[in-house]
């Protein structure tokens, strides 16, 4: 199951919040990237913990109804900041949205280019002549051949098939022989769960630079809010809150969420911990600037910006 879009047009309105109102305090607004799931544990881990209540913020976590839609609820100021991706971030700004990165959930790439290991691929060499699908032409096409540059080969050598974010289920019916975009903590599970034998490359061995892979988006007019810099240091306590109680975690986030009380999100759960980011109001600016050359070269933006076009570090 494909839990990821990248930017489109659309419209619609916001889901019911997620998280009630729990205490009195300053409302604070975070869209979620789409359905509640494991990679959110540091924000209900901040919730757990009292971190929100403590900075004095009535933090209302919601799913939307459309994952197209968070960055330009947040332009718009009906948000005050949503989760995102750091190569949509790009896509964003080139298309004039002001909005700014300021917070990292995830500073790891998840993202994966996965075959089966009875299709006979054991290296990216091996897809020569291959179907790969992918569900978004632009970014994932590029990072395909980027990674089968690696190993000199080009679009040409192999068939892109769109599969329409069905990654895994196009994977089981050999529709495919690989696909991309699915994630080392949920669908190569999935796969490994289902007894396939996942093959997994990282677009990050392969020529893709490193990119944090969930980030918090903030309109640019706000990024002095106070209480912006109070829900980073929360979600920071939020976050040392989860490695230092994991299971009394688990145990609050399963109380709150039963449905994903199954074999495949509670391996997800456990397989998370190291890609979140300790502290997640650093910015490494290395990767930002390589990321954004990497997106120029590519002709997917239109122009490099400077870094703080792009994103800020707030004082926490």
């Amino acid at each position: 199951m494909q839990r990821r879009q990248f930017i489109s047009s659309a419209a619609a309105t916001l889901a019911a919040p997620a998280i009630a109102r729990a205490s009195a305090g300053q409302s604070f607004t975070l869209i979620l990237d789409w359905f509640i799931n494991p990679d959110h544990a540091p924000l209900f881990a901040a919730k757990y913990c009292g971190a929100f209540a403590r900075a004095g913020l009535d933090v209302k976590l919601i799913a939307p109804t459309d994952p197209d839609l968070p960055p330009r609820l947040v332009a718009a100021g009906q948000a005050d900041a949503c989760l995102s991706y750091q190569p949509q971030l790009y896509l964003l700004v080139d298309q004039g949205l002001p909005l700014r990165r300021t917070g990292t959930l995830i500073d790891k790439p998840l993202n994966t280019l996965t075959a089966l290991k009875e299709s006979g691929i054991s290296k990216i060499a091996d897809l020569t002549g291959r179907k790969i699908g992918y569900s978004v032409a632009g970014v994932e096409t590029v990072l395909i051949g980027t990674m089968l540059k690696s190993a000199g080969l080009t679009l040409a050598d192999v068939t892109l098939v769109n599969v329409n974010f069905n990654l895994v289920t196009a994977l089981q019916a050999r529709e495919v022989d690989a696909v991309i975009g699915t994630f080392r903590t949920y669908e190569d599970i999935q796969l490994a769960q289902a007894g396939l034998n996942p093959v997994i490359f990282r677009p990050e061995d392969y020529g893709v630079p490193m990119s944090d892979e969930l980030i918090l988006l903030s309109r640019t007019a706000e990024l002095k809010d106070p209480a912006l810099a109070r829900f980073l240091a929360a979600l920071r306590a939020g976050a040392a809150a989860l490695r230092a109680e994991p299971e009394k975690m688990l145990a609050l986030f399963l109380k709150d969420n039963p449905s994903l009380n199954d074999k495949l999100d509670l391996a997800s759960w456990h397989a998370l911990p190291p890609y979140f980011a300790a502290d997640p109001a650093a910015l490494d600016t290395a990767r930002y600037t390589t990321y954004r050359d990497f997106m120029r070269q590519a002709g997917l933006i239109k122009q490099a910006l400077p870094l703080d076009a792009y994103a800020v570090q707030i004082a926490i």
